[in-house]
């Protein structure tokens, strides 16, 4: 009460000196009005209660702010809504006037106060949702000394205050205020009390304390009751908006009592479930599987929550990470790394909560990602750059294995075994332009089906150029080579071999195909449609030189060095797709996933920091090295 009434005449004369300031202050002026006109919605049944004054000071004060409202309002330079604020303005001032009932004051305050900010834009809404976990931090260095670690207005440094500090767990008193003024408080602070202004704090830091301290009067045990109300859909749709503006008494009268504490002890607590994100969007899917992964783990059922965490990652994050790779990579990285961590970590039986905090930790990276994806479109260049990539990465892979084997039959003088290789690398193309369509409108593909389409494909292909390298060594002599086709290669190449050949090229094909789609898919809809055509086009240009310039070069080359070459070449494909495989098997569960703190990322050449992926190509790496050196003592025999 007594804070109330040092607040009155304070706020009023800081209203007051403002509009009389020039018109570059009317943000401040504005902010400081809705301030005073919030004041009137809550405290204004502190006054009048069935038509009657029940406290003649309080009442003396509305009647104050009322006109110090109107006043403000008038004094604001001129728009096509000023009319209706002055109006409504007046009204307010009427109703005071005739002691009309507490809720409809409440309903009017706030309705004029929502015009203001219409008409004369300040700040309303945080760019990402609060971070709580941060709030906690801040509210801990800058506020628990005098508000008490628990927000009841008994810390230490409260003793002797006057006014006392605001007791943050007066449920009665939160339950008129929205975290908007909350961080309205914190952004200005209360002249005459020793509540400073926190404006020196970042913006993102002002929010979080706001949620934060909007939490207190709500206890953590109601929490998981306003989690399955909001996850069953019922109670509708909570963005940001919302949850920044609405108080938890207005949104009681719409909800009832229980179901909206339960739901602002959630909220305030994960602001993330508030965003404004379209339904069934991927990071929302994330985010909720997740939960349920964290469920599960609290409740024991270890088997449950990995697989509810890998299908988050699977379902929920991976079709955007191929438009957050051509955005921010560093941060698609950070993401991918941080929920393998999760599944490893429920897979060594952490504890769940050293757990949680790798899912909050989680959640703001997801927070980060939301702020790169919610750009309307990539930059044109940024797009083109994307599909040139993507599709070179992609492509050169398949046309060096493809052209290396056209070569290879064109020197031993078997084109008629060309088909095959032709029937392969086609078919592959039409598969993947089949598998476009039915992922664009027919079916879902799942995340687990890409990833073991990639992983599958890629360690079948690794193991066949693992032969076909160490054999092509063999052969990387002149005189082992005319002994080969002499007597073996002219029997060799059967209608069998045909088959072989064009499975082959299919696998290496299609894998790359299946790949791009994806990647494809992923920036079509957010990029420049015309620059993603361009860069596409580009890279196929690029990759048509490339295959020129390599048959007419493998033509030229002596036998020997064209095997000696092509071996090479095969053999560095090898180490690059099993480590490709090793990843994509682990994405997919298969695979146990061991992070090297320091490790290398080299994408283009299948590196990833993990153990079992360096173990991986480290082990084919030596194989093929085994291989080379025994194929030339073998041919080194024959030629002695």
């Amino acid at each position: 009460m007594i804070l109330r009434r040092l607040l009155a005449p304070l706020l009023a004369c800081a209203t007051l000196t403002l509009v009389s300031l020039p018109v570059f202050a009317s943000e401040q002026s504005v902010a400081t009005t809705w301030r005073l006109l919030d004041y009137i919605a809550v405290d204004y049944r502190e006054a009048v209660e069935d038509g009657a004054i029940v406290n003649q000071l309080e009442y003396d004060e509305m009647l104050e702010f009322s006109a110090t409202a109107a006043a403000a309002i008038e004094a604001l330079p001129a728009t096509e809504g000023s009319s209706e604020l002055t109006a409504q303005a007046s009204r307010l001032q009427d109703s005071i006037g005739d002691k009309a009932a507490p809720d409809a004051i409440a309903l009017q305050a706030r309705a004029l106060a929502a015009l203001l900010v219409q008409h004369y834009p300040i700040p309303l809404l945080p760019t990402a949702p609060p971070h709580f976990g941060r709030g906690r931090e801040l509210y801990a260095q800058l506020c628990a000394s005098c508000h008490g670690p628990a927000g009841a207005g008994d810390g230490p440094a409260s003793a002797g205050l006057d006014p006392p500090p605001i007791d943050f767990t007066d449920e009665a008193r939160a339950r008129e205020r929205s975290v908007f003024a909350l961080y309205q408080v914190i952004d200005q602070g209360l002249e005459g009390t020793s509540m400073i202004s926190y404006a020196g704090l970042p913006v993102e830091d002002r929010w979080a304390l706001a949620t934060y301290v909007g939490a207190l009067a709500f206890p953590e045990d109601r929490a998981d009751r306003g989690r399955r109300l909001l996850e069953g859909g019922t109670l509708g749709a909570f963005d940001l908006d919302r949850y920044v503006s609405e108080t938890p008494a207005a949104l009681a009268q719409k909800i009832g009592e229980e179901n909206a504490e339960a739901i602002v002890a959630y909220l305030r607590r994960n602001p993330t479930a508030a965003q404004a994100e379209e339904p069934g969007s991927s990071l929302a899917t994330a985010r909720g599987l997740l939960r349920q992964s964290m469920d599960a783990y609290r409740g024991g059922d270890a088997k449950a929550a990995k697989d509810l965490a890998l299908s988050a990652y699977l379902d929920g994050f991976e079709p955007v990470e191929p438009l957050l790779s051509a955005r921010d990579k560093p941060l698609m990285v950070k993401i991918e790394a941080a929920m393998a961590r999760v599944r490893t970590g429920i897979a060594a039986s952490v504890g769940a909560d050293e757990l949680q905090v790798q899912v909050d930790a989680l959640d703001g990276l997801f927070t980060e990602a939301e702020q790169v994806l919610s750009q309307q479109q990539t930059s044109a260049l940024a797009s083109f750059a994307a599909a040139f990539t993507i599709l070179l990465r992609e492509g050169l892979e398949a046309l060096l294995i493809v052209v290396a084997i056209i070569a290879l039959l064109r020197k031993a003088g078997r084109t008629e075994m060309l088909p095959w290789v032709h029937v392969g690398w086609t078919t592959a193309l039409m598969a993947g332009l089949v598998t476009w369509i039915l992922a664009t409108w027919a079916v879902t593909i799942s995340g687990a089906s890409r990833e073991l389409t990639e992983g599958f494909g890629s360690l079948l292909a690794a193991v066949v150029l693992v032969w076909v390298g160490i054999w092509m060594h063999g052969k990387s002599h002149a005189d082992a080579w005319q002994h080969y086709v002499r007597e073996k290669l002219s029997h060799a190449l059967s209608r069998k071999s045909g088959v072989f050949l064009l499975g082959l090229v299919f696998i290496v094909v299609y894998r790359e195909v299946f790949e791009t789609i994806l990647f494809f898919a992923a920036i079509w809809n957010q990029g420049s449609k015309g620059s993603v055509i361009a860069g596409g086009v580009t890279a196929a240009l690029v990759l048509v030189v490339v295959g020129w310039a390599m048959m007419r070069y493998s033509r030229r080359l002596p036998i020997g060095q064209f095997f000696r070459f092509s071996s090479i070449l095969l053999s560095v494909l090898a180490v690059v797709l099993i480590g490709k495989a090793v990843s994509a098997l682990q994405e997919a569960g298969y695979l146990p996933v061991t992070w090297l703190e320091h490790g290398l990322r080299v994408e283009l050449f299948g590196i990833y920091p993990t153990l079992e992926g360096v173990a991986a190509q480290l082990g084919v790496a030596a194989i093929l090295a085994a291989g080379f050196v025994l194929s030339n003592r073998s041919a080194g025999k024959a030629h002695a």
